[in-house]
């Protein structure tokens, strides 16, 4: 019994597809959507074996050359929504103890915080509305 060339480009991509999912590489999945194209053109088209890889490889390729650059952006982008101490960072704070270059208390987003002042020459007293610019640990840096 022979087995249609179709078939095993499905065999491929199912096989890529497979790893796919075990190694967490997109490329992979591209290179199966490229054996998809092929079982595609060999089912239909009846293709001979060097078309059904022309197929093969010009969607892969083309699918590498276009999705693989536009993914990598996406992946380097920074969050648009700061979490975290990234997020108390330029908020302001009120002053609850003197703040100055060795300490003091501010309350900061509802919770009281150590702080110290950025400008180891200034003071700020209780009641001062002050800027966080800085989280060091558990101490804010203010000015």
């Amino acid at each position: 019994m022979e087995i249609d060339a179709w078939v095993w480009w499905l065999v491929g991509a199912t096989g890529l597809g497979i790893a796919l999912v075990v190694t967490a590489m997109p490329e992979l999945g591209m290179l199966a959507v490229g054996a998809v194209a092929a079982s595609v053109t060999a089912g239909i088209f009846g293709g001979d074996a060097v078309f059904q890889v022309l197929v093969f490889v010009a969607v892969s390729t083309a699918l590498l050359a276009v999705v693989r650059p536009i993914a990598n952006r996406h992946r380097a982008q920074r969050p648009r929504y700061a979490t975290g101490v990234d997020a108390l960072k330029g908020r302001q704070a009120v002053v609850l103890e003197r703040v100055d270059g060795s300490g003091g208390r501010i309350k900061l987003a509802g919770e009281v915080w150590s702080a110290r002042a950025l400008d180891t020459g200034r003071t700020f007293e209780v009641g001062e509305e002050v800027d966080v610019v800085d989280i060091e640990g558990a101490t804010a840096i203010v000015m």
